[in-house]
C-alpha cells in the first residue's frame, strides 16, 4: 500500500482547522519567535516597531512552514512513536502532499515579505533556516545519527541572528 493509500484509508474526517495548525508545531514555533525577539531587542539598532512586528509575523510563518514540512518528511516514524503517533499525518486528518504543500508556501511566503518589510539578508537567514530544518535535520541526520537533535539544534540557533 502506498503511503497515498495509506493517508486515504486512515482518513477519517475531513481536516479541522486546529488540525492545520498542529502541522505547524506551535510550541516551537513560540520558543522560535521567542529568541527572535530577544535578538531584536539586543540589536544595537532600534527597529521600527512596524518592521519588528511584520520580521516576527514573518519569522514565525516559517518557523512554521519548517514545522510542517519536518511532519511531512517524518510522517512514517511519527505513525510508530506513541508520542508521535497522533500527529495530523499518522492519524490520517491531514494528507502528506497536504502538509507538503503548505509547507512550501508557507516557507515563500515568509521569505519573501520578510525581505520586503526587513531586509534580504535576514529573509536569506530564514531561508537557510527552514532548509536547515527541514533537509538538513529532518531528511539526513534525524535518520542517520543519534546526534541529530545536537547537530540539528544549529536551526535553533539562528532566529536569534534573524531578529537582530
Amino acid at each position: 500500500m502506498s503511503d497515498t493509500d495509506w493517508t486515504l484509508a486512515a482518513r477519517a474526517h475531513e481536516p479541522a482547522f486546529g488540525d492545520y495548525i498542529e502541522l505547524l508545531k506551535p510550541r516551537v514555533m513560540r520558543l522560535v519567535v521567542f529568541t527572535a525577539f530577544v535578538g531584536m531587542v539586543c540589536a544595537p539598532v532600534a527597529v521600527h516597531p512596524v518592521i519588528g512586528l511584520a520580521s516576527i509575523l514573518c519569522i514565525a510563518v516559517g518557523a512554521g512552514a519548517a514545522g510542517a514540512l519536518n511532519m511531512w518528511q517524518d510522517w512514517d516514524i511519527d505513525a510508530v512513536m506513541r508520542r508521535t503517533a497522533a500527529r495530523p499525518i499518522p492519524s490520517g486528518r491531514v494528507e502528506r502532499g497536504e502538509a507538503l504543500a503548505i509547507g512550501l508556501t508557507l516557507a515563500a511566503f515568509a521569505v519573501v515579505m520578510l525581505a520586503l518589510f526587513a531586509n534580504p539578508f535576514a529573509a536569506g537567514l530564514l531561508a537557510f533556516t527552514i532548509f536547515f530544518y527541514a533537509v538538513v535535520y529532518s531528511i539526513w541526520l534525524k535518520r542517520a545519527t543519534p546526534q541529530n537533535i545536537v547537530i540539528g539544534g544549529a536551526a535553533g540557533a539562528f532566529p536569534p541572528m534573524i531578529g537582530w
